[in-house]
């Protein structure tokens, strides 16, 4: 666990530091200056009350109930029917790494003093992360506006000491769970439980920690793929630098500089210098092609996410310095749900490229190494079904990754009649991004493999350092086993880092 304290102000969040809380659990803090915004804020939403202004979700229904007006007295009352009534979510629910993604999201929100809440109800919510607490929100529910209703009030149930919550590794009611980590449940004032629901927090936190496994995922796309091309004595003629350099995609070119890094001082790339093929096939000749325009997705995910965890997404928003109480469409997750599903879209492909490319290594016409890497095939299988199960995997990718943000389904009597689906596309993608681990660990097992029968000619220097790592948990293959446990191992060393790592001290820093 982190001992590190993540400060925030509603403005400078990264997502790093997301990953710190969420994964590692680092503390938080509210910033001092973000701490006065917060008292100005909640000042105005207390002033406009008084002056008895109608004002939607404070004095007024929700939905297409915003034209019931609601009596000063009943005002705490509606705030708690609004989270109760919202706790309508199914499903497994998200991880205990996502939903600390989503209350530090919420907070650091609040921090930015255009919600209107007390500083008692965000103290309280990072009470809940410094305590860890977790509140139990199930996966379905949400169609990504008015924002995650449905996720982020299970989430608030807690909170008012209601819902379930996970704590010390058991699951309880949230009262108890509180109870048990010495919280008190707080009672929500005006605006307070509208103000907790409404916002985009679920699907981004989901996609923000994706977006982080994907990014680690396009470099180890490179180990792999280089690592492959010299088991199949491939050419790094396509990526010269002149190639990329004449359609300058930044990715592109980044990945091309990565294979030179990755196979400098290659026996085998040296070996077959002089031999009479030509070129390769695609999905090793166009690797940079392809491998670079996932990581341009990427780049351009990374900036809406960047965007949107720093932004105000609540509904009505408060602006102190004008004395003005708003309401608006910031809750509505479509840039966040274009995002996430091109991130699936490119991820798949990654995964769909590595597929294709274990084929190769697999089948003798391509690899000229034994069939499935196998040199007692027969009686031996080998390989062959580590090619079928990438293909499951891929085929599979290719289903989830048609997009969720071109359906909508009105909602709330037609009054929300156009809808993201921003959260089914980050659940989608984080589905994805599992598969393509795998798929890459398959292909990994395969290369190694492959590089087995080329011994004592050894390949390039970062791809040495990947070789004898995977040596440490999965030994060449002599007879047939059980490969499910050799690709768990791997995805293992992907997963955690430490693949990337080991490759990276002995090359240098891949881009």
């Amino acid at each position: 666990m982190s001992h590190e304290t993540i400060v925030l102000d509603g403005f400078n969040l990264e997502p790093e530091a997301v990953r710190k809380v969420a994964v590692h659990g680092a503390r938080v803090e509210i910033d001092e200056e973000a701490i006065e915004r917060i008292h100005a804020s909640r000042r105005c939403v207390e002033k406009a009350i008084r002056e008895g202004r109608r004002i939607y979700g404070i004095n007024t229904g929700f939905g297409a109930l915003s034209n019931v007006v609601i009596n000063a007295d009943q005002i705490e009352q509606l705030q708690e029917n609004l989270i109760r009534s919202h706790c309508t979510g199914v499903g497994e629910p998200f991880s205990e790494q996502e939903v600390r993604g989503m209350m530090v999201l919420r907070a650091n929100f609040f921090a930015r003093g255009n919600s209107g809440v007390r500083l008692e109800l965000v103290q309280k919510l990072v009470e809940l992360l410094n305590h860890h607490v977790h509140p139990v929100v199930p996966q379905k529910g949400s169609v990504g506006a008015s924002g995650d209703l449905a996720p982020l009030a299970h989430l608030a149930s807690v909170l008012v000491g209601e819902g379930e919550a996970f704590f010390q590794g058991q699951r309880m009611p949230g009262g108890e769970a509180l109870s048990k980590a010495g919280i008190s449940p707080i009672r929500l004032k005006a605006k307070e439980g509208l103000a907790m629901i409404n916002g985009t927090q679920t699907m981004t936190a989901v996609g923000v920690l994706g977006l982080l496994k994907a990014e680690r995922l396009a470099k180890v796309a490179d180990i792999v793929g280089a690592a492959t091309l010299d088991a199949l004595r491939g050419t790094l003629t396509a990526f010269d630098t002149d190639i990329q350099a004449v359609r300058p995609h930044p990715g592109q070119m980044e990945v091309a500089k990565n294979f030179h890094k990755l196979m400098e001082e290659s026996e085998i790339t040296i070996s077959h210098k002089d031999c009479p093929r030509i070129q390769d096939a695609y999905s090793l000749r166009c690797i940079p092609q392809v491998h670079g325009a996932v990581r341009d997705v990427l780049r351009y995910v990374r900036n809406v996410l960047t965007i949107e965890i720093n932004a105000a997404t609540d509904n009505p928003l408060v602006f102190p310095e004008k004395d003005k109480v708003e309401s608006g469409g910031n809750f509505h997750g479509e840039p966040v749900a274009f995002a996430l599903d091109f991130m699936g879209i490119a991820m798949s492909e990654l995964g769909g490229i590595s597929e294709r490319r274990i084929e190769k290594l697999l089948n003798p016409v391509f690899s000229e190494l034994p069939p499935f890497l196998t040199d007692k095939g027969g009686l031996h299988s080998g390989l062959m079904m580590i090619q079928v199960s990438a293909a499951a995997l891929a085929s599979e990718n290719k289903i989830l990754a048609s997009p969720a943000s071109v359906d909508s389904i009105p909602t709330s009597s037609d009054k929300e009649d156009h809808v993201s689906m921003g959260t089914t596309a980050a659940r989608k993608v984080h589905e994805i991004i599992e598969n393509v681990e795998h798929i890459l660990a398959m292909e990994i097992l395969s290369s190694t493999q492959g590089l087995y029968f080329l011994e004592p000619m050894k390949p390039g220097i970062g791809i040495q350092a990947a070789y004898r790592l995977i040596r440490e948990v999965v030994p060449p293959i002599k007879a047939d086993r059980r490969y499910h446990e050799d690709i768990r191992a791997i995805r293992g060393l992907i997963e955690s880092g430490q693949l990337l790592d080991v490759v990276e001290q002995a090359c240098g820093p891949l881009n």
